[in-house]
């Protein structure tokens, strides 16, 4: 499903200059939302809300947001085949069949007994069954792919399970969120919920919301993943940030989208 392709009643939206993304993803944008039993959080709101205006006017036009370039990516990598095996995404799974996954992951897989994000899930099935190379976090094949995937999702609340075998690894992400590193002596807490809101040198804090990755930073002037966004801020407090795809990170990664349990998937995102 090419999520840019309207017709019928999408095309007269887009006459309108409203894009079926936007549609999809308004809900948990502009409101707040009741926060999750036991979130120490009184409302939970996505980043969209601390972004500038013209940023989200991007974010909501599919033909103006520019990470849907990557998106385009994602989907031609879907029927491509790759590795020693010859093998495509599209042989497996069908587009629609990953509806969801971007609300529920990151989970523990039982077979393996790991915690994994959509970008572990990528690289698993590239070397496992394609006979492939991994693909780097913050490749374009990878970022590309993971917003593809997760944009099937778009709209959907995030619902990730952190009971069972997942428990271990939320006790461990909450606790690195809580953790002062660094030579200044923060922790993500800090800035994302006692400050949220409040400007620091240009830019309005948010809450680090996770619902939105992998997102376009205009900063970055492409999208990066949410392990990219981890180490920019553990280098900000002056820490010597993990390695994506870290145990910490994935675990962080698990809290994060707890907290934002209900949110809509916005995938991809833009935010300044």
């Amino acid at each position: 499903m090419n999520i840019r392709i309207l017709t019928g009643g999408i095309a007269a939206l887009t006459a309108l200059g409203i894009s079926i993304g936007g549609a999809l993803a308004a809900e948990g944008k502009k409101h707040s939302i009741k926060p999750v039993a036991g979130s120490p959080l009184e409302e939970v709101w996505s980043g969209y809300r601390f972004a500038k205006p013209t940023t989200n006017q991007m974010q909501d036009d599919d033909f103006e947001n520019p990470g849907m370039t990557w998106y385009d990516i994602g989907e031609a990598n879907w029927s491509k085949k790759d590795g020693e095996a010859g093998k495509s995404c599209a042989e497996c799974h069908k587009t629609e069949d990953m509806k969801g996954v971007g609300a529920r992951y990151p989970i523990v897989d039982p077979k393996l007994n790991k915690l994994m994000n959509v970008e572990e899930r990528v690289n698993y099935c590239r070397k496992t069954y394609m006979e492939a190379k991994p693909w780097k976090y913050d490749s374009n094949d990878m970022l590309g792919t993971v917003i593809y995937v997760k944009a099937q999702s778009r709209g959907m609340p995030v619902n990730v399970k952190i009971d069972g075998p997942a428990a271990t690894y939320f006790e461990k992400g909450k606790k690195f969120y809580y953790q002062r590193r660094g030579q200044m002596d923060m922790s993500c807490a800090q800035c994302h919920e006692k400050y949220y809101g409040k400007l620091i040198r240009m830019n309005t804090l948010s809450q680090g919301q996770s619902n939105g990755f992998p997102v376009y930073r205009l900063k970055w002037q492409k999208p990066g993943s949410l392990h990219r966004r981890f180490k920019g801020c553990n280098k900000q407090v002056r820490s010597t940030p993990f390695k994506t795809g870290s145990d910490e990170y994935m675990a962080l990664e698990l809290y994060l989208a707890w907290r934002g349990t209900g949110l809509g998937v916005e995938t991809p995102a833009v935010r300044n």
